[in-house]
Order: C-alpha cells, then structure tokens, then sequence
C-alpha cells in the first residue's frame, strides 16, 4: 500500500511536473490510504490560492481511495514519531499513518527525506 503527501497531491492537482511513478500511485487507488489530515492540507491549500473549484476536485478525487482517520493509537503513535523525528503535527500523522498502515510513504516535503518507507523527491 501507499501514501501520497499532501505536496505531491497539490503538485498532481496544479499539474506541475512530477515523476510518473507517482502519478501511477495515485491513480492505483485501490493501493492507496489517504491521511485525513491530507484531505484538509490539499483543501486548504487550494482555497488559500482562491480556487475553490480545484478544492473540491481534488477532494473528491483523492476519497476514491481509503481514506485513515484518526484513532487514539495513530495519535499516540504519530506523537512519539513527531518527538523522534522532530516533525510538524501534520507530517507526524502522515508519517505514523505509513508505519501503522505499513505503506509507502511519497513526498516532496524534506521532513520526511531520510526516514524509513519514505520515497522524497526533490521539487
């Protein structure tokens, strides 16, 4: 299984150039967990930009996957993994969502550039 960070969904979504084997992820949905968190992050971001079209495009697309909310162990996970690795709330849910889903993590966010299941690729 895996997951597709929040920066590598708003690059697909502007469709700015990104590497096609995540293009090949996110459209695999039935191999695909979204973060919640992720869903707020994408949306955010495009109503932070004024297009709220974009907003629920992209929404609505990314829910054609499984979508991982959170429960009191990913919190508690996500809290010990964001001390370890000195990660920002929302990298932290994202990043114990993989390791407790056990998938593979793709992101341009440089958080999560050397640690485990974590695919970065540079912008």
């Amino acid at each position: 299984m895996n997951i597709v960070d929040s920066s590598l969904w708003v690059e697909y979504f502007l469709e700015n150039d990104i590497d096609q084997s995540v293009i090949d992820i996110i459209k695999d949905t039935d191999n695909l967990y979204i973060p919640v968190i992720s869903l707020y992050e994408v949306y955010k971001k495009f109503l932070s930009i004024g297009d709220s079209e974009k907003a629920n495009i992209a929404v609505t697309i990314m829910q054609n996957a499984d979508v991982i909310g959170i429960n009191p162990q990913l919190a508690v996970l996500a809290a010990q993994l964001g001390r370890q690795h000195n990660l920002p709330m929302a990298d932290s849910i994202i990043y114990a969502t993989a390791v407790l889903w056990d998938a593979e993590l793709y992101t341009q966010d440089k958080h999560f550039e050397n640690l485990e299941r974590v695919h970065y690729f540079s912008k």
